[in-house]
């Protein structure tokens, strides 16, 4: 078995330059993907899923409970969906469930292992839905006394294991943010300039991710590290083009078979106002719950490979625009590196 000094020599020898742990600066550390498994060379990524569940627990913060669900029996439903889209040809799939929601990295480092999939989970709150997934503390407690914990996890490993979170996953209340949201988003700016990892931010509509990136700028992060999670329930689409223009990326992630023909239309708008280059494409599908008969009815990861590629191709796109969507773009938002404002 290797000892931990050859092993950051290889890692050293693999991405380029000095790495001497995790919890080093990691503008030492060179470039890196941070998934379940450890990292990899962004390179290595692949055509990517942003944003999307393996498994999600609604019972909220207050009587949450991980044993209320077996590995064994989430593996048996989850596995072919995952070995499913490794075929239709994802190769990294970005495990959007939060802590108090559902977040399991013990198993989702197992289905990793089983799919050959690289997965990446998170760290942070979950701000949205009334603040039902909020913990107590979280109302008690500053900005960076919240900030300490998730940069503990991703220093220390979450939950006691060696896994680390690959990005930050906040919510915020829809429209004008409350003081908890505000609170969350100054959280995650505090623990992206020590961790590099990028935010994020279930929004929704555009007038909470303009101010989301208002907090973010005064606390010295670029909108660069902000992902404008849910972009498609803003109706206006050219808030997109305009966040897209400030450096923020426009997360566009609910695609499923009804609404191919819209996310068609709207990159066909996006590429016209030359943005792609700041566009996320996922489903937000999934997911194993706990408290339905077999975990409920699972959406597949697959329309984005089956469908709207091929309606892109339809519509114009080369194979160069369709790469940049999936593979270049992710590969951009998750690697990990802190981006400060005024840069």
């Amino acid at each position: 078995m290797a000892t931990r000094r050859s092993f950051i020599k290889i890692v050293s020898l693999l991405f380029g330059g000095s790495f001497s742990g995790f919890s080093s600066p990691l503008s030492q550390q060179g470039s890196i993907i941070m998934t379940v498994k450890g990292p990899i060379n962004p390179r290595v990524m692949g055509t990517t899923l942003i944003h999307e569940h393996i498994l999600v627990d609604f019972s909220g913060a207050a009587g949450y409970d991980p044993t209320r669900w077996n590995d064994d029996d989430v593996i048996k439903k989850v596995l072919p969906y995952l070995i499913e889209v490794r075929e239709a040809g994802c190769e990294t799939l970005i495990d959007c469930t939060p802590n108090y929601l559902g977040r399991d990295v013990l198993l989702i480092q197992k289905l990793s292992e089983l799919s050959g999939i690289n997965i990446l989970t998170n760290t942070a709150y979950y701000g949205g839905s009334d603040n039902k997934y909020l913990p107590p503390h979280a109302f008690e407690e500053t900005p960076v006394q919240l900030a300490a914990r998730w940069i503990k996890e991703w220093e220390e490993g979450i939950e006691g294991t060696s896994i680390k979170p690959g990005f930050l996953k906040i919510s915020v209340n829809p429209g004008q943010l409350t003081t908890i949201s505000q609170k969350l988003v100054k959280a995650a700016a505090i623990t992206h300039l020590k961790t590099g990892l990028v935010i994020a931010s279930h929004t929704g509509p555009a007038v909470a991710a303009w101010e989301e990136v208002g907090i973010l700028k005064k606390e010295g992060v670029s909108p660069d590290a902000f992902i404008w999670v849910h972009a498609q329930n803003e109706a206006d689409w050219n808030q997109y083009t305009k966040l897209a223009r400030s450096g923020a990326w426009v997360s566009l992630d609910g695609l499923n078979d009804d609404n191919v023909p819209t996310y068609t239309e709207m990159l066909v708008y996006l590429k016209k106002e030359k943005c792609l280059h700041r566009v996320l494409l996922s489903h937000d599908a999934g997911w194993y719950e706990p408290d339905k008969p077999d975990g409920g009815n699972f959406r597949r990861y697959t329309v984005l490979f089956k469908k709207l590629l091929p309606a892109l191709g339809a519509a114009g796109f080369s194979r160069t625009e369709t790469q940049q969507l999936v593979q270049q773009n992710p590969r951009e938002a998750f690697t990990i590196r802190v981006r400060k404002w005024p840069n």
